[in-house]
């Protein structure tokens, strides 16, 4: 893939293939936009680290993707929204940035009867904006919340309907489907991918949210305010890269949007600065 910059160059990280869930929805809507994803599996799962660590790490991937020409970045990770976002747009107002958060607003229209259950990770949840949306919209609605421990390892290693899988689900579903909550909100970008296996244990009786549709359409709102839609020609690349193995994070992108594309390997510095440890060839 020819490393060319572009300014309609869309920039999407997450701490793992989670965000291949936000891409998707993207490509979906934005077939033509040029997309570089990096997935930093070498710090994953972000939901356990402080979040002063995510923090940097999402201010160092911002750099490198800016370096490539990306003018809309998209923090497709709960957690990198919940600790970075603020300050990302505070410290680049020359980009454009799109961030995750639990649709506490969507799931409050949505409910029935004013149960609503939550999954997401730690640090989303000690996160400022969590607490706000819930102070904000959320104060005549019950939120029933779980952290799903072992969900997004699980995951990561592909392991969608294991039994290991199932019993972490049961674990946070079971009881907010008890105390009769009637809709999920996914606050993980990696949880998407199992919605399958969340209906099957919720019931159809149960409402499941996922953002990454919503966001696609912000990304397309912003591209155009901006006047950087790329709808006339194919894009000229796609890139994936990852922080981890390399063979991984193919299989995975293979087995879950069935792409068949060869990662590039990049690496954290000693400075904690990011680099492509080989070249981006030409198609």
């Amino acid at each position: 893939m020819a490393e060319t910059k572009t300014d309609q160059l869309i920039g999407i990280f997450d701490s793992g293939i989670g965000g291949l869930s936000v891409l998707r929805e993207i490509q979906k809507m934005l077939p033509f936009q040029p997309l570089y994803y990096i997935a930093d599996q070498a710090h994953v799962p972000y939901g356990k680290r402080k979040l002063s660590e995510i923090r940097e790490f999402a201010f160092k991937i911002t750099d490198f993707l800016a370096d490539k020409g990306a003018k809309l970045i998209v923090v497709a990770c709960n957690t990198a929204s919940a600790a970075a976002l603020k300050e990302l747009r505070a410290a680049y107002p020359q980009l454009i940035f799109v961030g995750m958060e639990p649709a506490v607003k969507p799931a409050t229209e949505k409910t029935h009867n004013g149960v609503v259950g939550v999954l997401a990770t730690p640090a989303t949840f000690q996160g400022k904006l969590y607490n706000t949306l819930v102070e904000k919209f959320a104060r005549d609605v019950s939120i029933l919340t779980h952290t799903c421990p072992g969900l997004v390892e699980a995951i990561e290693s592909g392991d969608l309907h294991s039994p290991n899988t199932q019993r972490i689900l049961k674990q946070a579903l079971i009881p907010m489907i008890e105390n009769s909550a009637d809709t999920i909100v996914l606050g993980c970008t990696h949880f998407p991918f199992i919605i399958p296996l969340i209906r099957e244990i919720a019931g159809p009786r149960v409402s499941v949210i996922d953002p990454a549709p919503a966001i696609a359409k912000r990304v397309g709102y912003l591209l155009n305010q901006a006047g950087l839609t790329n709808g006339y020609k194919p894009a000229k690349y796609d890139v994936f890269a990852t922080t981890g193995n390399t063979a991984h994070f193919r299989h995975a992108l293979h087995t879950l949007l069935a792409i068949d594309a060869a990662p590039l390997k990049l690496v954290w510095g000693e400075d904690l600065k990011l680099y492509n440890c080989q070249a981006e060839e030409k198609e």
